[in-house]
């Protein structure tokens, strides 16, 4: 490996977005590397590289803003974002880092959109905007925390741009859904992306995306946990119905969203052979979870069950594109409005696979899981009190039916008439938290487990 590379190798483990943590590195390789603003003497330079990242006989590819600057000239705010110190192209050492965190050089970005014929030399990334879209320049990007697959960047109160640190050959779906969703107004209008050709692949990928940002927005994980959180002060007179509004409001707001993507891009109906394949792949997403989390196996049993009335199913499933992983923190509440973000989904997940179509209802179940979070979360920080567990419960059962109720009233199908379908979807979801909580947040297990424990204890489907 060159220099730069045994240096990466360290720093790429510990960034939050990394979705190879606890593997060791093979083997990492800078497969590309693209100068969008060029080194001066004492100034510093902003370059794109497209790493690939070897791990137990698999590659991954990750995208880097790379700074890199004279080491006596790195400003005091960016030394803890440093990478090392290295040669680069055979010139004099240079420190480089994350330039994500450099406001001169993050300005600079922005002002490409501005000029998007102007790509880097070699024509291999290209600034892209809409028509009739004017990129207004002069701001700094200010980098926003909490991501963790991806990162973006906030510039005024005019634009965030979306980094995509995972790559995968060809259109992000959160460019190309939010495109199609263009003048919703439950979607943030896109203005513009950058693309790259990765080595290898004739389709152009997706590096970022500009998008207009909206402020004075609340995160609805935010929301409804603070919600659920005036449960402790508070566990009855009606406490429990208080966010029903909002969550019927949210069920309306997804259904629009469903018909717009329904009525923009394909669609198609699973017929039952095509229902038993789905739940298949369910069963065996069970068993690889039971395997690896004890807890889970004991429930398997019931959750076969639910799984074995899906592929019964004998009417055609409906299919389209839709958002892949919703729940509460992929929604704002901007004034008496909803608005739905990242459309991405899987990030781990190659883009052919998310482009496929799938039941609107899996959204519906992402969402009715995030409420049994939402009340989940408020348990695990408060065990052992009955009263707060009941209301917490009241609290999740209130909104998921506030959901299902305003999902129905929008125009989406009414989840009350297809229960079976809803329940293999939902349990689906709460196994793959499973896996994720156990993996990362084991004091938090417990919350995907006990709904799966509820679920499945609870009496048959009816229908």
């Amino acid at each position: 490996m060159s220099q730069l590379e045994e240096l990466l190798a360290v720093w790429l483990p510990r960034q939050r977005w990394f979705s190879g943590k606890g593997i060791p590195i093979r083997q990492i390789r800078v497969e590309s590397r693209h100068t969008l603003v060029s080194a001066r003497p004492e100034g510093p330079d902003l370059s794109v590289l497209v790493l690939q990242a070897g791990q137990r006989g698999r590659s991954s590819r990750y995208q880097l803003l790379l700074g890199s600057r004279p080491p006596r000239s790195l400003p005091p705010e960016l030394a803890s974002v440093a990478i090392g110190v290295c040669q680069i192209s055979g010139g004099r050492p240079r420190v480089i880092y994350d330039a994500a965190h450099d406001a001169q050089l993050t300005g600079m970005l922005l002002e490409r959109f501005a000029a998007p014929t102007g790509a880097e030399p070699s024509g291999r990334v290209r600034f892209r905007t809409l028509p009739g879209r004017r990129v207004r320049t002069g701001s700094t990007g200010r980098l926003l925390t909490g991501e963790q697959s991806n990162t973006s960047l906030v510039y005024g109160e005019d634009y965030v741009l979306k980094t995509f640190r995972r790559l995968w050959p060809g259109t992000n779906p959160d460019l190309e859904l939010n495109m199609a969703l263009s003048g919703s107004p439950y979607v943030a209008r896109p203005c513009g992306w950058i693309e790259a050709d990765l080595v290898g692949h004739s389709t152009p990928t997706t590096l970022a995306m500009l998008q207009t940002y909206i402020p004075q927005a609340t995160d609805g994980w935010v929301l409804a946990t603070a919600n659920v959180r005036a449960l402790l002060e508070q566990t009855g007179g009606g406490r429990e119905t208080a966010f029903t509004t909002e969550a019927k409001q949210l069920g309306r707001t997804t259904a629009e969203v469903h018909q717009t993507l329904a009525r923009t891009l394909p669609t198609d109906v699973l017929t039952p052979a095509g229902t038993a394949e789905m739940a298949d792949a369910m069963v065996e997403r069970l068993a690889m979870a039971s395997a690896e989390v004890p807890e889970l196996a004991e429930h398997a049993p019931l959750v076969m069950e639910a799984y074995a009335d899906f592929s019964e199913v004998d009417e055609p499933l409906p299919i389209q594109r839709i958002h892949g992983d919703y729940h509460l923190g992929q929604v704002i509440r901007h004034g008496s409005e909803w608005v739905v973000l990242d459309f991405e989904g899987e990030p781990t997940v190659p883009v052919r696979d998310r482009q496929r179509l799938s039941s609107p209802l899996r959204d519906v179940a992402g969402m009715l899981r995030s409420f049994d979070y939402a009340a989940g979360y408020l348990l695990v920080t408060n065990p052992g009190d009955p009263a707060l567990e009941w209301a917490a419960r009241a609290w999740a059962r209130h909104n998921r039916e506030a959901f299902c109720q305003g999902y129905a009233d929008g125009g989406g199908a009414d989840p009350e008439k297809h229960l079976v379908v809803l329940r293999a979807f939902e349990f689906d979801k709460a196994v793959y938290e499973v896996l994720y909580e156990a993996r990362n947040r084991p004091n938090w297990l417990r919350v995907p487990l006990e709904s799966i424990a509820t679920a499945a204890a609870a009496p048959p489907v009816p229908g």
